[in-house]
């Protein structure tokens, strides 16, 4: 399965959505514009739009402030990639130097906020105040995730429970916006609006458990991060979790050691097969598959059509994916 497949049913509003998106990119400020021009050349999936609109059309029909909501995402999306990168000092994103490291973290902070002010303001000048809400809420939400990972960075003190907490802030949330966005261009009724809402907050936990798995699975020239970048960073996730709370005290002593002094090639390997060993891999795709039942169940109710048999293919897409 693959995403080509996905978007069948909106490729038409895809291909507009680029050119409206692109336009709402430039100023009359020529450094701004060829910032903008070096980000378009790193296209990404466009995960986010396309839930807006399959979201859109799985109970109405797209419109101009189906638009407006997958432009507004899509410039949230893209500020808070600038503003990650320069948070976690990242020399690169999708393979290509990051704003920061060729124009500096003052101008890469300032690009962000822009896109974000033009989200922002898209959605006043059209008064789509529910818009407004809906992506605000997701900002708080990510920026406490973000607070909340450091917290616990610095403290290795992480379990379950605030590892749920940390994701579904840091990704689900807006994963969630995308599709209460898309639902809410084109109807009003709350039960309609919740039940996408949670179904982008389920599918966007399964999308990051499968991140974190990929970390332990994945290849660089797959994936287009390096091997164990978490372990690298110190990040403890689900595989981690469950392998440390399941292996003996001095097992887990010794990988925790690891985790915090700049691991090693070998130690890296060392970590891996330790999660391996424990069941870390298994048990998290039993997790995500889990959130991903939960989230097909969300849509079930609603007629057949082709927007909601790509909303299912697109939860089995999140398990699949290999980047």
């Amino acid at each position: 399965m693959n995403l080509t497949e996905i978007i069948q049913p909106i490729k038409t509003e895809l291909l507009e959505f680029e050119r409206f998106f692109k336009k709402m990119m430039f100023s009359k400020v020529k450094l701004l514009n060829i910032i903008s021009h070096y980000i378009l050349r790193q296209k990404g999936k466009r995960i986010r739009p396309t839930l807006v609109f399959l979201s859109a059309k799985l109970v109405g029909d797209i419109n101009e402030s189906t638009f407006h909501a997958a432009t507004l995402v899509e410039l949230l999306h893209t500020a808070t990639l600038i503003h990650d990168d320069v948070v976690d000092e990242s020399d690169m994103r999708r393979g290509f130097p990051s704003l920061n490291s060729i124009w500096g973290n003052k101008v890469a902070v300032l690009v962000g906020d822009f896109f974000l002010a033009q989200g922002l303001l898209l959605s006043l000048k059209h008064k789509e105040y529910r818009f407004l809400h809906i992506t605000s809420e997701a900002v708080r939400r990510m920026s406490e995730g973000e607070l909340l990972e450091i917290q616990t960075s610095r403290s290795n003190d992480i379990d379950e429970e605030v590892y749920f907490r940390i994701i579904s802030d840091k990704t689900a949330s807006l994963i969630s916006a995308c599709c209460e966005l898309g639902a809410a261009s084109t109807t009003d009724d709350e039960v309609v609006l919740y039940k996408l809402k949670n179904f982008g907050e389920n599918l966007g936990i399964a999308f990051q458990l499968r991140d974190d798995l990929l970390d332990y699975m994945g290849e660089t020239s797959i994936t287009g991060k390096p091997v164990a970048s978490d372990i690298r960073d110190g990040k403890i996730t689900l595989p981690l979790i469950y392998a440390l709370k399941n292996s003996s005290r001095k097992e887990s002593r010794r990988v925790m050691k690891i985790i915090k002094n700049n691991p090693r090639n070998k130690d890296i390997f060392y970590v891996i097969d330790f999660v391996k060993s424990y069941g870390g891999i298994d048990y998290t795709l039993k997790v995500a598959e889990e959130y991903l039942e939960r989230a097909k169940s969300l849509i079930s109710d609603f007629s057949d059509s082709l927007a909601k048999a790509s909303l299912l293919k697109l939860a089995d897409f999140v398990l699949e994916r290999v980047s």
